[in-house]
């Protein structure tokens, strides 16, 4: 790996991660772009993808750093509200942990590929657009607000986090669509969707990062996963800034029209055999 491809790969990861569309999709197809993660050196390319995400989890906690101290608060028993949300957030992040541990291998075996990650950006489009335009109208703080989530809705977030594990879908998708479902604010449910991120990117991060660190950095080298993650700091900060702002005022509707145009692009790649499946 080049240190411009781990920058390029750093932009993406950052830019995608916080919106529904699904960094790990796009990540799958720069990376079979650039001719990276094929053969040998495929897990050592996995974990580099997710390790800089330790990037842009950053760029969240800078951003919702209010928040957090919320909640550091909360575990010292200084703020009910912070508590509360610490509470939520373990509830949303046990159903990832517990399936995630259990179908990891599972998952990277047969759903990391272009197809599957295709189908899940159509289809995932078309969902967008369904679920849109049954929002038409709503504001995006109509709804429940963040204050007064349960550890029940929180729970039910946390499985729909679980359909994101399949590449193309994208978890803050399926969290945020979780979060209205249960009755959450547009404005919450993003809020929402950023912290749970926070802390289930963190535990893939680790997790990956401990397991498959040694290799990853002896194949790429640390210098192009400081660069990496550095740059998936900064677009994701731009990304995430942007997002809440362009949300609250115009939904869902771009984000759908963008999967299917990728998922379509990505497609024409595959039948004309630009890249391999």
């Amino acid at each position: 790996m080049h240190w411009f491809e781990a920058i390029i790969l750093g932009i993406i990861e950052g830019l995608t991660e916080y919106l529904p569309v699904s960094s790990t999709g796009h990540l799958v197809v720069t990376m079979r772009l650039m001719d990276i993660g094929i053969g040998e050196n495929k897990d050592a390319a996995d974990a580099f993808s997710i390790a800089i995400q330790g990037g842009a989890i950053l760029a969240v906690l800078g951003l919702y750093w209010p928040r957090v101290i919320q909640m550091i608060k909360g575990l010292l028993g200084k703020d009910a509200l912070g508590l509360k949300l610490v509470i939520a957030l373990a509830a949303g992040f046990l159903p990832a942990a517990v399936i995630g541990l259990a179908l990891n291998d599972l998952i990277k075996q047969h759903l990391f590929g272009l197809q599957p990650t295709v189908f899940a950006w159509i289809v995932g489009g078309i969902g967008i657009l369904f679920f849109a335009k049954s929002r038409k109208g709503k504001s995006a703080d109509e709804g429940i607000d963040l204050a007064d989530i349960t550890w029940k809705m929180a729970l039910i977030i946390g499985f729909a986090q679980c359909v994101a594990m399949w590449p193309g879908t994208s978890r803050s998708l399926m969290t945020i669509i979780g979060g209205l479902c249960v009755g959450l604010s547009l404005r919450s449910a993003i809020e929402f969707s950023f912290l749970l991120g926070v802390v289930t990117l963190g535990a893939a991060t680790a997790y990956d990062s401990l397991k498959y660190g040694e290799i990853m950095l002896t194949e790429f080298g640390p210098l192009n996963l400081i660069l990496g993650s550095v740059f998936a700091f900064i677009s994701a900060a731009i990304a995430v800034k942007w997002m809440v702002d362009y949300l609250n005022k115009n939904g869902l509707a771009i984000f759908g029209w963008y999967r299917i145009a990728i998922g379509l692009f990505v497609a024409t790649l595959l039948a004309t055999e630009v890249i391999s499946a």
